[in-house]
């Protein structure tokens, strides 16, 4: 199918008309020739007019004839069971209506990218349809082909999202047909421009726009704007600010009650409501076919893995409550985990930047058993899905990173791909509490969770938004997920929303 041109108007369609139209037969007039009327006659059809009149003064008037009505498909709920079956149409329940929202909402930021971040130039991060620029080093040749590999910036979420949108094969123009609704706005692009040194008002001017300009749309009277949604390529915590302080964090989009009502995925969603949902962070890999993910995924089951565990970040000296530094302590003072420390004083040369390199993560990650997933500025790591995809078993702290995350990603059964290690048994344990817990367990277990760990990549990789022609990628298993969230809130399953839960993690959040 041909790709879908968000530049042009996105046109709703209307149900025919169905109107009704009456007309009245004139009785036949029979010719009588040769005869003349015999009293009887006169006095048989003087009766019959008598009747007629009689008749038509003791009953109402005819009620006028009922006017057409048209019935706009934009606004009319999708209801697959009111519209006619097409058998052969493998488009029936997962259409998708994208909204013609203004440039200025969308790649009017990418226009101007180099506003977007006064640390990183996303210019250079936004190209590729937001893949970012291709792998150049290939240190130990740790990838077996480098086209399909991209040094992705972790905010670009929302951009690879609306471009592989373009490329969706089930796109409609009529409303009524959809079965979602796509909100093609980047509210991470958006709220990083203000995030430091700028107020309230500067913050949540676009999202306020946004809602005045759905309010105004017949899609969104449907149903509220609870078949809507959009892709917010930062954690959720960037967009719920609670209070008018101008020194409380983030805008305000998602406390908005018009955006209450939508679906917004994030890379790192709430664990205590569900109006937004985590899909995975975009990682390195970008693959156009499902060849390339077998060859990867064939390369990962038999690497040569010398180190036990692994650790890639920095220290969190800032929060208090951060187990970073004892990682890092007990990684340093082991001979089978090999550390990548991201912090300035740790690096030799000026200006290191192997911890932003995708050749020295993914080195490390492919040759480790387990990789650490400390909690870092918040629960979650883009590091879990970059350690995922070397086939390393993720090692978590907190079941925020993971376990109460990514539900429509990730397995419900987290002890079948990775390990948990409370935080607080890493705080009053002895020094080598990883090694030893780790090191523990058996051979065969690890080959089974690994071959588990494997076996997510095709979920959890984007593919390239330029030429995927596989399927099952981790768009796509997010616009599943959307799907079955709004037929559910058209039913009114009760409860159809409520995520994965905390469940036996509930102590956790308290």
């Amino acid at each position: 199918m041909a790709s879908y041109d968000f530049s042009e108007s996105i046109r709703t369609s209307s149900l025919p008309h169905h109107g009704l139209s009456m007309s009245r037969r004139s009785p036949r007039m029979e010719k009588i020739n040769g005869h003349k009327w015999r009293s009887g006659s006169l006095v048989m059809v003087s009766l019959s007019i008598l009747f007629w009149v009689l008749l038509f003064h003791s009953h109402p008037s005819d009620p006028p004839l009922p006017t057409t009505t048209t019935i706009h498909a934009s606004a009319q709920p999708a209801k697959q069971e009111n519209q006619p079956r097409h058998d052969n149409d493998s488009c029936l329940g997962r259409y998708i209506y994208v909204h013609d929202l203004p440039r200025r909402f969308n790649m009017g930021l990418i226009d101007e990218c180099g506003t977007l971040s006064d640390w990183t130039n996303m210019c250079t991060y936004t190209s590729n349809a937001g893949l970012g620029p291709r792998v150049v080093a290939n240190p130990g040749r740790v990838f077996p082909d480098t086209s399909c590999w991209h040094e992705t910036n972790q905010f670009t979420l929302e951009l690879i999202f609306y471009n592989r949108m373009k490329k969706y094969t089930c796109l409609t123009e009529d409303s009524g047909r959809a079965a979602a609704v796509y909100v093609p706005y980047f509210p991470g692009l958006d709220v990083a421009r203000y995030l430091w040194g700028y107020n309230n008002s500067a913050r949540d001017a676009m999202a306020l726009d946004l809602v005045r300009w759905l309010r105004a749309r017949p899609e969104w009277g449907v149903m509220g704007g609870r078949d809507h949604f959009m892709v917010g390529g930062r954690i959720t915590w960037d967009f719920r600010r609670m209070t008018e302080e101008e020194s409380d964090w983030g805008n305000k989009l998602l406390m908005l009650p018009e955006v209450k009502n939508m679906s917004t995925l994030v890379i790192e969603a709430s664990p205590y409501d569900s109006i937004d949902v985590a899909i995975p962070y975009p990682t390195y890999f970008h693959p156009s076919r499902k060849e390339q993910v077998l060859k990867w995924q064939q390369k990962l089951r038999t690497q040569k893995r010398p180190y036990l565990f692994s650790f890639v970040g920095a220290p969190r000296p800032n929060i208090g409550t951060s187990i970073r530094d004892l990682i890092i302590h007990q990684c340093k003072s082991s001979k089978r985990c090999a550390l990548l420390q991201c912090d300035k004083s740790s690096n030799k040369k000026k200006n290191n930047n192997d911890c932003y390199s995708a050749g020295r993560v993914m080195k490390l990650f492919s040759r480790s058993v387990f990789c650490l997933q400390p909690q870092g500025d918040s629960y979650t790591r883009r590091s879990t899905f970059d350690a995922i995809l070397g086939g390393c078993i993720p090692v978590f702290f907190h079941p925020g990173s993971a376990y109460v995350q990514y539900e429509w990603h990730l397995p419900r059964e987290y002890g079948e791909y990775s390990v948990f290690v409370g935080e607080e048994e890493v705080r009053t344990g002895r020094g080598d509490v990883l090694e030893r817990r780790l090191g523990g367990i058996g051979k065969e277990r690890v080959r089974e969770m690994r071959e588990r760990v494997i076996g997510l990549v095709p979920r959890l990789v984007y593919g390239d938004p330029r030429g995927w022609t596989g399927e099952g990628d981790a768009f796509d298993v997010a616009v599943e997920g959307v799907i079955e969230r709004v037929r559910r809130r058209r039913e009114g399953v009760v409860g159809g929303e409520e995520g994965r839960g905390k469940g036996e993690w509930e102590s956790y959040f308290s």
